[in-house]
């Protein structure tokens, strides 16, 4: 995904990158149109006030959906004091309330599962996080490359450029969305190009370090990626509703809420679409409920054990760097938040928290721009959970 033109934004902001989608249904206007019923459900576990979320205005940030930025929202506010909120529709075409047990793509949410599967594997001995991609996938890289190491395709100080793509905007690629990428191509294509800078040298946020990473995960295993991401997280966090779809599966199976995004000043469901070519980087479909799981999991040191679990708050040393292992620092209201921005056609997804968990936020909003910048949508639905 790329981020050249967000950095600045969500540095400022808080970590959110909203996906939207395509499909073709009624276009709304600003307010939403009176047909299309405005549904919102809270509830509320009270904390001290000087602690607890700031609940007013995260009502406020739910009420009103549908309308021209976003068909549906559901967020989870924990730590001190709790708030969940649902919000908006689940199909504009029938008005039908939103599910709060969703599923939905988490987009590059998916880098922290893979994060976490590497660490696991360095803390296991089986993989080395100074050794390098040319160890670990003989071949892969031309000779124009210097070594690469498992920490900084990590990090994203890899210089490998990003690779082949049948879109970078949600207008380019809903035509092509049931046609298959594969990550190898993906690769290959970046690989072609040489690389964009001396590995360690630089932060550059993008997908193909993760894609390369689950490369490296199914080498050293010799197992699929998603089941690995089955049995070494899902499944011990109690992730039941988290999973990757089977091959170019394009469609979301179980509960959803149809995603949607403005293409040629129509509002257009974007709900299926064939997400192969994201992997390791971005292909998770989850819920709310799941990646709650997944932030406090991770960062009470269930996942990856503590002495690998500092790589990912830890930034490399290198000018302007704001991630570590998959994870993004960012300062909000005076507080230091970890987390991590999901963006796909019709899904926008964050999950971040403070180190100590005393404030988490995850999200998923159904926002009709998923590839604009996404700072309204921030504004919106992440600032206030970190108020006070």
């Amino acid at each position: 995904m790329p981020r050249t033109s967000r950095s600045a934004l969500l540095a400022a902001a808080l970590v959110t990158a909203v996906a939207a989608g395509p499909l073709a249904a009624p276009a709304f206007a600003a307010p939403a149109p009176s047909k299309y019923p405005r549904t919102t459900t809270a509830r509320t576990t009270t904390a001290p006030a000087a602690v607890g979320p700031d609940t007013e205005a995260l009502a406020a940030a739910v009420a009103g959906l549908p309308d021209h930025d976003a068909t549906a929202a559901l967020l989870r506010v924990g730590g001190d004091g709790t708030w969940r909120g649902t919000a908006g529709v689940r199909d504009v075409r029938t008005g039908a309330p939103a599910l709060e047990n969703a599923r939905f793509r988490a987009g590059s949410v998916t880098k922290v599962v893979t994060a976490s599967i590497v660490l696991q594997l360095a803390a296991e001995g089986r993989i080395d996080l100074d050794g390098t991609v040319q160890r670990y996938l003989p071949g892969l890289l031309t000779e124009d490359f210097a070594p690469v190491t498992v920490r900084q395709l990590l990090n994203y100080t890899s210089g490998l450029r990003p690779g082949a793509s049948l879109g970078d905007t949600v207008e380019e690629g809903y035509p092509h969305r049931f046609e298959t990428l594969t990550p190898r191509q993906v690769v290959a294509d970046s690989v072609a190009q040489g690389p964009a800078y001396a590995p360690g040298t630089r932060q550059t946020y993008g997908n193909i370090h993760y894609t390369v990473l689950g490369m490296l995960i199914e080498k050293v295993t010799g197992d699929s990626y998603a089941h690995q991401a089955q049995v070494r997280v899902f499944r011990p966090l109690g992730m039941r509703h988290s999973s990757f779809p089977v091959g170019a599966d394009p469609r979301i199976h179980g509960p959803h809420n149809r995603g949607y995004d403005w293409i040629d000043g129509k509002l257009v469901d974007v709900t299926d679409w064939n997400m192969s070519d994201r992997f390791a980087a971005g292909d998770m479909i989850s819920t709310t409920a799941d990646l709650e799981r997944l932030l406090f999991g991770l960062f009470r040191g269930r996942v990856v054990p503590q002495p690998q679990l500092k790589e990912m708050f830890t930034l490399p040393d290198v000018p302007g760097a704001r991630y570590g292992a998959a994870l993004e620092r960012l300062e909000v209201n005076g507080k230091v938040i970890w987390g991590k921005t999901g963006s796909r056609p019709g899904y926008a997804t964050v999950l971040a928290a403070t180190r100590d968990l005393s404030r988490t936020l995850v999200y998923s909003v159904d926002s009709t721009d998923a590839k604009g910048d996404g700072l309204a949508v921030a504004q919106r639905f992440a600032f206030p959970a970190f108020n006070r």
